[in-house]
């Protein structure tokens, strides 16, 4: 058994209290992909965990892998998605090159590492990694945070950061006399994405910070209205010409003003009322504030960027599916069944068939686990635990027993 002692004493091993903060480009198109380093910087302690620091709870889209240089061991590992990978499967990809911003948080090494990048296809197989070696002592790496931070207000307090799971809530297109009603909208997004299963009975396992970063103008930039706006992490609705996808593509912006405030993950509010917004796992949350689907959206899309769930909606119509039928996908709550063994199998009901014929009972269509087929935008070979969701529809009121035990499993790994 490993004590939290001997944990601690392995983070202070290779580790001080810091945060090294690894900023990438990645760039190129669907035939070519190349990871770059754009900038290091430091920034004051670490917030994220101390214990599994060579684990993952997820496989991810990309990982990153840091090994102590003078010993080969792995020290620290982390995965994530990004809007990089989701834009080479759009046929943008296949006619033009393009490059992403992309800011990753490890713990401030005190002897030099290498950091191995890698990025997955959606067969699960490296299509492209780079290796660097980062020596702590560099004068160049760049120190933010010490000076100047972002003013912000702590909403939830359950105990020190390196405890608890940290998440800001971010201001994007409030200006200076609209912070008020961002604090209400962070009560809000709060309040939904607490009383959902896996999260409601873990609240006390979280902090929460909401972020004042004041935008010049009211709103954020809606491209097909033609209407732009300068605001704090500069997002724009239409991300790869989809009217409701919002996004940013400015991350080093974002994570310059959460500098010197504990954070793990993120969630960004937009002051607007129109319908919107978007997941990465382990990257952000971007949400609409003022929509009136707001409470189940910011649900939703926290259960992509912090538990990694997938979409489990379709559509009837054929196209080059982002989930390959021969492969399983990483993600908790989707299954092709050529590994379900891995997914939810031991929580289906005895005598369970597979498929499983939906019901359309209104007492089971939130609840009865099976295996019923159409999820992650393939309507066929792909499959979800129940026939509604929160990850599927915004009517459902919760999470499904698949998908809040997912919620329980990743803040178990991030807290015991």
């Amino acid at each position: 058994m490993i004590t939290a002692a001997a944990q601690a004493q392995n983070f202070d091993q290779y580790f001080e209290d810091n945060t090294l903060r690894l900023d990438y480009i990645f760039a190129g198109d669907h035939s070519s992909q190349h990871i770059y380093v754009d900038e290091l910087n430091k920034t004051p302690h670490w917030a994220g965990r101390r214990h599994k620091l060579a684990e993952l709870p997820l496989e991810g889209n990309g990982q990153i892998i840091v090994k102590d240089k003078a010993t080969g061991q792995i020290i620290y590992k982390h995965s994530f998605s990004t809007l990089f990978q989701e834009w080479l499967n759009e046929e943008e990809a296949t006619q033009t090159q393009k490059s992403f911003e992309n800011c990753f948080q490890i713990p401030f090494p005190k002897e030099p590492v290498t950091v191995n990048v890698k990025l997955f296809n959606n067969r699960r197989e490296v299509m492209t990694e780079y290796t660097h070696t980062v020596d702590p002592n560099d004068a160049l790496i760049a120190h933010k945070g010490f000076k100047e931070t972002t003013p912000y207000k702590v909403m939830l307090n359950n105990g020190k950061p390196e405890d608890c799971i940290d998440v800001v809530f971010v201001a994007e297109g409030y200006t200076k006399d609209e912070m008020d009603i961002f604090y209400k909208d962070v009560e809000r997004g709060m309040n939904s994405i607490f009383n959902h299963s896996g999260f409601k009975d873990n609240k006390d396992k979280f902090n929460i910070i909401a972020v004042a970063a004041e935008s010049k103008e009211s709103g954020v930039s809606i491209p097909q209205k033609k209407d732009w706006k300068t605001t704090a992490v500069s997002s724009h609705f239409n991300t790869f010409y989809s009217a409701r996808y919002l996004t940013t593509l400015h991350l080093k912006e974002l994570n310059n003003l959460l500098a010197g405030i504990p954070y793990e993950h993120i969630i960004i509010l937009a002051n607007t009322e129109q319908y919107g917004g978007g997941g990465i796992y382990n990257s952000y949350t971007l949400t609409t504030a003022h929509h009136k689907s707001f409470e189940p959206v910011v649900a939703h899309e926290f259960g992509h960027s912090f538990v990694g769930l997938a979409d489990e909606y379709f559509y009837d119509d054929e196209f080059e599916p982002t989930y390959p039928k021969d492969i399983e996908p990483w993600e908790p709550n989707i299954t092709t069944l050529v590994d379900f063994d891995s997914k939810w199998k031991t929580m289906l009901p005895a005598n369970t068939k597979i498929p499983t014929t939906p019901t359309k009972k209104p007492e089971d269509i939130y609840t009865k686990v099976g295996v019923y087929e159409g999820a992650g935008y393939s309507s066929k070979g792909v499959y979800r635990p129940v026939e509604e969701c929160r990850m599927k529809i915004n009517e459902a009121p919760d999470f499904c027993p698949v998908c809040a035990s997912a919620v329980e499993n990743i803040i178990s790994f991030y807290t015991k």
